[in-house]
């Protein structure tokens, strides 16, 4: 039993966090229609500059929101190139990702590991201070916990706003938003700027867990970030209560979930990106035989 709950404690540590990764994602996917590619180097900006922030003693909050900041300008830096230089969207992220590698080899001064142990972080400071002894080994999921549902209530409240349901019919309907004088454009570099924000401030948070950060840490990451999406939206594109940031982060927990239990199965850990590939490749083929079923036309066949 304590197997179990250890299992379910680490889902949960990390799937929050990879849930504020993929209401990012959520935005530039399915808001937008945006395949931005530049989430795999966004990710390691926000731990890059998180360890490299608390090294120089900074407040660890602080640095969250600075991490959101740089990857607010990465994913502008995505937005410009595709809406002013004209350069297809897939091509603004990987020229995004790409640059992002050099960037965050400069704030860790060229070591790809930095490290930040016996730190201060979110994880032991604020909250985690008042809990009881016997809560105090869920912090990581119940700082998670919060971070998460205050980032999805921030991003549920903008998307009501005039500027979020502008965002919404750039990725709808470009020529309405140009039929009321709106840019749709500078509506896209916006969404990239929220999303990639998400993603470096996920980025941040994790690294504070592990009290470490990687270079190497975005690999895969929008694969696992689009395939939560996706899962969500599949599993749970029914339920009206849900809204579809809460399908992205319940989606996230659930393909965390898959990877602990492949590995608690004995799947080597080099296996891992092969199965976050097929877990990716399932989602997708998953989501459209349920969409075709969905639409298929009921036909009455007459009675004999």
């Amino acid at each position: 039993m304590d197997i179990f709950a250890g299992l379910v404690r680490n889902i949960l540590e990390e799937g929050f966090i990879y849930g504020i990764m993929a209401m990012g994602v959520y935005i530039t996917y399915s808001v937008l229609d945006f395949p931005d590619l530049s989430v795999d180097g966004t990710f390691p900006l926000g731990a890059c500059i998180t360890a490299a922030l608390i090294i120089a003693g900074v407040n660890p909050l602080l640095c969250c929101l600075i991490a959101y900041a740089a990857g607010a300008a990465a994913g502008v830096l995505t937005g410009l190139l595709h809406v002013k230089l004209k350069i297809t969207n897939l091509l603004s992220g990987i020229l995004t990702m790409t640059a992002m590698w050099s960037v965050n080899l400069i704030i860790t001064k060229g070591s790809a590991v930095l490290p930040f142990y016996n730190r201060s972080t979110v994880f032991s400071m604020g909250l985690s201070e008042l809990l009881p002894q016997d809560i105090y080994i869920y912090r990581f999921a119940l700082i998670g916990l919060v971070a998460a549902a205050v980032c999805k209530i921030i991003l549920d409240l903008y998307l009501k706003t005039k500027s979020g349901l502008l965002l919404r019919a750039s990725g709808d309907n470009q020529q309405f938003v140009t039929s009321i004088s709106r840019d749709p454009g500078r509506m896209k570099i916006i969404g990239l700027a929220i999303g990639n924000g998400f993603t470096a401030l996920a980025g941040s948070i994790l690294s504070q867990q592990v009290e470490s950060a990687n270079i190497n840490s975005g690999t895969g990451m929008v694969v696992m970030a689009l395939a939560s999406v996706i899962i969500g939206r599949g599993l749970f594109g029914k339920i009206k209560l849900l809204k579809p940031t809460t399908m992205a982060v319940l989606g996230a927990i659930i393909y965390k979930s898959c990877l602990v239990a492949a590995l608690q199965l004995g799947l080597p850990t080099n296996y891992l990106k092969l199965l976050m590939a097929v877990l990716f490749t399932a989602a997708l083929v998953s989501t459209n035989f349920l969409s075709k079923r969905r639409s298929r036309p009921y036909v009455n066949t007459p009675e004999l």
